[in-house]
């Protein structure tokens, strides 16, 4: 059910709920409908809602409110987004095919050919489960974001009714809550940044990190309420003096003043180790004035009023973002030394900012575009691109956020041509944003006419040319750079292409060199034999068979035995290592024997052990990369160093943790706090209580970060560590923990 996280199933009632609070939210919708689009058919609302109303009348949502009262909410957000008679339609209606008896054919018949399909395609949506297994997860998404190119108006229901669930998210449980929470904030938030919605993906980031992340929430909302009347009143102050200036400049405006959202502060914070104190851009003033020549006449009176802080100065007017945001933006420091953002924009610019693909589109009041609401999707078709050829769940889902969710770097060409980057791209992202050529052949690049590395990180306004030589081929040191999912799919066909071939020839010599030591000749066994042991295998070719070999899935005696058992069984397989088969250990095995046990599935003479890069511990998310002469590594499907530089499909394996065990994991944590007396008593209290032993300490003071703790501790498991981390996180004046 779509509305699963906040509606119950679909049980009977033994009587039909009171009709009051239906009523109420339906005279709210129309009202509301009234207010944006007072020439709207209310009798085919009216329709739609008593069509609702009798096929949800047996149904209640968990906080006890007859159901249909949802669905109304969903259109009522439509409406503020000012979307069309379809979509509000849409957003009444948009359980009734999954959760009543109504059929398609019957809501086409009353409503029309346009509000059936819609209602249909966000039902097909409703149905993907965003927190299944990673394979599903992945295929869900995949068919998201096929449905959001076929019609946006989809999403954008289903944005709606994501907006809803979270607000009225509190009836759930608290496992619930996390888990509807992270999808949010993994996947719908992302996607209506993309679609340009800012409006509702901020309100959306703020309801998910307030459940996800209740005590850091709760830091920086206090600390915002106890400066609320200062703030009012600094704000009231610049918007009157911005008026002044701007009257006295003949530039007509409305001046708005709004404070920083508490997501956003949030991963300012984190991203730069900083306090509350310490983000400057927390006020803001947004300036929204009638033509575009007038937008910059703004910025000159701000800049002679206002002293500009060097850097902050950003224009998505000449240059907007993918989504089309359009805006100038600037920092300034204000009366008493405090600085203030200011943004400048039109009014159409501002209706795009806050409602994006849903401001202005193709289907609006029934009418076709001329072409260019096609470019609020652009993105969306370069992701289809690479959706075709990334089949790794895993690292479809670790891109899928990159590209959904990144914030934008505006580089150049010696042309002029814009090439729009993720931050921290590098000149290899940009050579394979011109073309697959130019990136494979990619030997340097010249920034602003000076020679960097191909790990330089590109800043907003570098001109960009690439240095290529014909015939080079890219390095699989490359993976370890780049940001993009174009260049790192492109990098990864060629080295993945070229690791098959030598992992093929690799396999077949390992199996002839067995065959011949075990006296079996393999010009003897019929092809249709091999065919028929690499099936067994689950591969459809024998070259699959020799791929895995080679890359150590399998011992080449395994096949000779299922090929010519009397041969094979003659002599006993060699054991690959002295250590204990499948054991890991923090330490070395032969120091704590058997003390922890991950597992292979499907086999049982593999050495396993633990990467050092994220040191996984029980109940982490896990998975195994074969590594040719080594055993099996395994990492946190988490690791940076699994997305990005050793994710080749056909080395990863299966793996599980296989037992419960005593034998605790050492994990280091570099901890971020306010400089003060106590801070390090209250860290050890916390870990005194979880009865964690603490193996290493080192504590030092920054003038800028405060103090920074370097603390390895001994946990059993995950939900230990985060119990510890979430006690940790209360201590006031925690600023960031970070694990490492």
């Amino acid at each position: 059910m779509s509305s699963e996280p906040t509606a119950v199933p679909d049980t009977p009632a033994t009587e039909l709920a009171p009709p009051g609070p239906a009523e109420e939210v339906y005279r709210r919708l129309v009202a509301k409908v009234l207010e944006v689009r007072p020439n709207e058919d209310l009798k085919a609302i009216e329709k739609a809602y008593h069509y609702a109303a009798e096929h949800h009348a047996n149904q209640f949502r968990e906080s006890g409110e007859p159901y249909v009262c949802h669905p109304l909410n969903v259109a009522i957000i439509l409406a503020e987004m000012n979307m069309d008679l379809v979509c509000i339609q849409t957003g009444i209606l948009h359980d009734v095919l999954e959760d009543t008896g109504a059929t398609y054919d019957d809501l086409r018949q009353n409503f029309g050919d346009d509000v059936a399909r819609t209602v249909d395609g966000v039902t097909k949506l409703s149905k993907l489960k965003f927190y299944d297994r990673e394979e599903r997860q992945a295929e869900s998404v995949r068919k998201m974001l096929l449905a959001m190119v076929d019609d946006v108006r989809v999403v954008i229901v289903k944005l709606a009714d994501r907006l809803h669930n979270m607000r009225t998210l509190g009836v759930l449980s608290r496992e619930r809550q996390m888990r509807v929470s992270q999808e949010t904030l993994d996947i719908y938030a992302p996607i209506a940044h993309r679609l340009g919605m800012g409006k509702i993906r901020g309100e959306l980031e703020d309801l998910a990190f307030s459940y996800l992340e209740p005590e850091a929430y709760a830091e920086i909302t206090a600390a915002l309420e106890s400066k609320r009347r200062a703030t009012a009143d600094f704000l009231k102050q610049i918007r009157d003096k911005v008026e002044v200036v701007l009257r006295r400049e003949g530039i007509p405006a409305t001046i708005e003043g709004r404070v920083k959202r508490a997501y956003s502060i949030h991963q300012k914070m984190k991203r730069q180790k900083i306090g509350i104190d310490q983000v400057y851009d927390v006020l803001a003033v947004r300036i929204i004035t009638d033509s575009i020549r007038n937008c910059y006449a703004a910025l000159g009176v701000i800049h002679n009023e206002w002293r500009p802080i060097p850097g902050r100065i950003k224009d998505f007017i000449a240059i907007p973002r993918p989504n089309l945001y359009q805006s100038l933006h600037t920092s300034v420091m204000g009366p008493g030394g405090q600085p203030f953002e200011v943004q400048i924009r039109t009014e159409e610019m501002h209706r795009i900012a806050e409602q994006g693909i849903a401001a202005h589109w193709k289907y609006k009041e029934g009418r076709k575009d001329d072409g260019h609401e096609d470019q609020r999707v652009a993105w969306l078709r370069q992701l289809l691109e690479w959706i075709q050829e990334t089949r790794d769940p895993g690292e479809f889902m670790s891109t899928l956020k990159v590209d959904l969710y990144r914030e934008e770097v505006y580089t150049f060409t010696p042309r002029g041509k814009v090439i729009v980057l993720p931050r921290d791209a590098t000149p290899i992202d940009f050579a394979y944003a011109i073309h697959t050529a130019v990136g494979h052949s990619c030997v340097g690049a010249k920034v602003n006419g000076r020679i960097v590395p191909l790990k330089y990180t590109l800043r907003n306004g570098d001109v960009v040319e690439i240095l290529t030589q014909p015939g080079h081929m890219p390095s699989k040191d490359w993976l370890a750079l780049v940001k993009t999912s174009r260049a790192r799919n492109k990098i990864k066909a060629v080295i993945n292409a070229s690791e098959r071939a030598k992992a093929i020839e690799i396999g077949q010599k390992y199996l002839e060199k067995e065959a011949r030591r075990l006296g079996v000749s393999l010009a003897r066994v019929n092809r249709a034999d091999i065919e028929r042991v690499a099936a067994e295998y689950g591969f459809a070719k024998i070259e699959d068979l020799h791929a895995a070999l080679g890359y150590g899935k399998f011992s080449p005696r395994k096949i000779l035995h299922k090929l010519s058992p009397d041969a094979a069984a003659a002599e006993p397989e060699p054991s690959p290592k002295p250590q204990a088969p499948a054991t890991t250990t923090a330490t070395p095995p032969a120091a704590v024997p058997g003390d922890l046990v991950i597992r292979v599935t499907g086999m049982d003479d593999l050495l396993v052990y633990r990467a050092k890069c994220c040191n996984p511990i029980r109940g982490e998310a896990i998975v195994g990369y074969v590594t040719r002469g080594k055993g099996v590594a395994v990492h946190s499907t988490t690791c940076p160093n699994v997305q990005n530089l050793m994710y080749e499909v056909e080395r990863k394996i299966d793996v599980e943790w296989a037992r419960s065990s005593n034998e605790p994991f050492p994990v280091k944590y570099v901890i971020r706090t306010n400089d003060r007396p106590g801070m390090l008593s209250e860290l050890t209290a916390v870990l005194f209580h979880e009865n964690s032993n603490i193996r290493s300490l080192e504590a030092k003071s920054t003038e800028r970060e405060g103090a920074v703790i370097e603390m390895t501790v001994e946990v059993r498991d995950k939900k230990q560590l985060e119990r510890i981390v979430s006690a940790m996180r209360r201590i006031p004046g925690i600023r960031d923990i970070e694990r490492h």
